[in-house]
């Protein structure tokens, strides 16, 4: 028995999942597990993209086995090098002993680090070299820092199939559904693909630019990445999220509230701020305690709101450390563009708000202060009233003025999007067709004139 799923006519799933597994890279709690992807091709010659995590080599070799029911292994595609991917990698190779491994020289390099064996296997390739196997033929495309040094993508030209490697993952088991329209995407996923992207890649900003410029160019119909959902329908929806968290522009214009609290008084005045905005017609509002929750969550909000209101204790003469933890870890992911508020508080030498407003200042890019800062000395009072109120009043006005530049940008990307659709479709017509529709728009042009 295995779980093997099929992907296109002569494609296979031949990934696992794992439950068991509670921190991502030792680091990154992920409570509904992940998948390790691996996929095999069955042609004239047999290819296998990726291998997996060795937590899950030996449910992956029988599924391998599965797929190839006695035929031989002929190639072993490694997009990347990271050992949740290529962990099994020595074990495919010592089971199938005619296998080439094909990738490039970077992540030879890197199998050699690991202490893999692939001398007299190995079939190097770089940006845009070509490998046919029968009726399918390939394009290699390098992705360097999609989030190693070594990465490429591996484009299938006969049926549209990005094997993407890092890049459009996600955090997850598939439990089974392994494309995106077997799933409420919107519902059970965004959360754990934003959490992943910003938190694994989203240092990386430039160089997923750079890849989403390849891919453009590329008649993609299918992603499939090494981690999470296969997508076959609606590409654009989940390129326009990456193109978004890889600029680092807003998914949504709101507020995020982070406080740092000892005994209450911080975690008050971060709450009566929220009720404020809310009465205010700002309701897009979601409020953390930094100490309780993972600072990866906390991330993949820092990249979802446009506002993110700090509001600290002072702690030994300096900013919470909690606090100064997640700001170092926006600071180490690039986060820019976003609007700050500012809550500081303290029985005596009240320091956090300075100190945040320098770490900011500078460390994140093309961001913004709001001027209205709340000073708090030990407990918010009416005496503070004046100070909320005018925290607030800046930040619905704040939110105001960008939601004016939220709707350009919709605007922006449709006609965008249009004008893609466009190009695209006159890629497809025939050499007459296009010389047929110039001559129309050069006649409507003449007419006008």
């Amino acid at each position: 028995m295995n779980g093997v799923r099929k992907v296109t006519e002569d494609l296979y799933w031949v990934g696992v999942n794992d439950k068991r597994i509670e921190l991502f890279e030792n680091i990154h709690p992920i409570p509904e597990g992940v998948s390790y992807n691996a996929y095999l091709l069955l042609d004239e010659k047999t290819v296998l993209f990726d291998t997996v995590d060795w937590s899950g080599c030996r449910v992956f070799l029988e599924n391998i086995a599965a797929v190839l029911d006695g035929r031989k292994l002929d190639y072993l595609v490694v997009n990347h090098m990271e050992p949740d991917h290529a962990a099994s990698l020595e074990e495919v190779l010592i089971r199938y002993p005619e296998c080439k491994v094909i990738s490039n020289e970077k992540a030879f390099m890197f199998m050699r680090q690991f202490g893999f064996d692939v001398d007299g296997r190995e079939d190097t390739v770089k940006e845009g070299d070509t490998r046919c196997f029968g009726k399918h033929t390939v394009t290699f495309l390098m992705a360097q820092m999609v989030h190693w040094p070594e990465a490429m993508v591996t484009f299938d030209t006969t049926n549209g199939v990005l094997f993407s490697a890092d890049a459009f993952g996600s955090f997850g088991s598939l439990d089974g559904r392994l494309f995106d329209d077997e799933v409420n995407f919107d519902r059970d996923w965004i959360d754990n693909a934003r959490r992943y992207f910003t938190n694994i890649v989203g240092k990386y900003g430039p160089f997923v630019q750079q890849l989403l410029a390849k891919a453009k160019t590329a008649p993609i119909k299918m992603f499939c990445p090494l981690h999470g959902p296969v997508w076959r329908t609606n590409l654009g929806y989940y390129l326009d999220k990456h193109d978004k968290w890889s600029r680092y522009i807003p998914e949504e214009n709101g507020v995020m509230i982070v406080y740092a609290s000892m005994y209450g008084n911080t975690e008050s005045a971060a709450q009566a701020l929220a009720a404020q905005l809310c009465e205010k017609g700002v309701t897009n509002v979601r409020v953390y305690d930094v100490s309780k929750t993972h600072v990866s969550y906390l991330v993949a909000e820092a990249f979802k709101y446009s506002h993110i209101v700090l509001a600290s204790v002072t702690y030994n003469l300096n900013i919470y450390p909690v606090m100064e933890d997640f700001l170092h870890h926006l600071k180490v992911l690039n986060l820019s563009k976003r609007v700050f508020g500012i809550i500081e508080n303290g029985s005596w030498a009240i320091k956090s708000g300075s100190l945040m407003e320098q770490y900011i200042d500078e460390n994140l890019k093309d961001c913004k202060i709001l001027n209205a800062r709340m000073t708090i000395n030990s407990s918010a009072n009416r005496s503070n009233a004046s100070e909320l109120d005018a925290l607030s009043d800046a930040i619905v006005k704040s939110v105001a003025i960008e939601e004016k530049a939220f709707e350009q940008r919709v605007i922006d990307d449709a006609a965008f999007a249009e004008e893609e659709a466009r190009k695209a479709a006159f890629k497809k017509l025939s050499a007459k067709e296009r010389m047929a529709l110039m001559r129309e728009k050069h006649r409507q042009e003449k007419g006008e004139a």
